[in-house]
């Protein structure tokens, strides 16, 4: 299985690309072959994620990210890379996606190892619907690689013995 999770909140313009980018998968391509693959808007719910990746040999994580980078840009690593040791706090809101890496690893064996995430460098997060253009766009790059993810990762299922 293959989870794709898009994080953000959709009503901060920018930051809701994860979940714009879940909803291009749905509708896309990819809505005609989802056999193997599981879809989720996690919104800015940390433990929807640790949830969802749970069983998952691999998971594509898609957020907004302030680098400083130009506005549109699309960084792509591993997950490793990323996952802080979570440090609790009295908000909910603070247990993002990468503390669930940490916390999905260190709970459950069946954590998937190979993670990738992909962050869209965001030009505006004030509130509103819209996104920027150069998000948008952005947005249509990073749908068409998870397209490519998907394949790739899913020769290799079948592959696999």
């Amino acid at each position: 299985m293959i989870a794709v999770i898009g994080c953000g909140n959709v009503n901060r313009r920018d930051d809701g690309a994860g979940p714009k980018v879940v909803r291009a998968l749905r509708v896309g391509r990819l809505r005609r072959k989802r056999s193997g693959v599981r879809l989720l808007d996690a919104g800015t719910d940390g433990v929807a994620v640790v949830l969802a990746a749970r069983g998952c040999r691999t998971v594509i994580i898609v957020d907004a990210c302030q680098s400083g980078s130009e506005p549109g840009a699309i960084l792509e690593m591993p997950g490793s890379e990323l996952q802080p040791i979570y440090r609790p706090s009295l908000n909910l809101h603070d247990f993002r996606w990468d503390h669930a890496l940490h916390a999905g690893r260190s709970l459950y064996g069946d954590f998937p190892e190979d993670v990738v995430v992909l962050l869209i460098e965001a030009a505006d997060v004030d509130f509103g619907l819209e996104l920027s253009p150069q998000v948008a766009e952005a947005v249509e790059t990073v749908t068409a690689r998870i397209e490519e993810l998907i394949a790739e990762r899913a020769t290799g299922m079948m592959a696999a013995p």
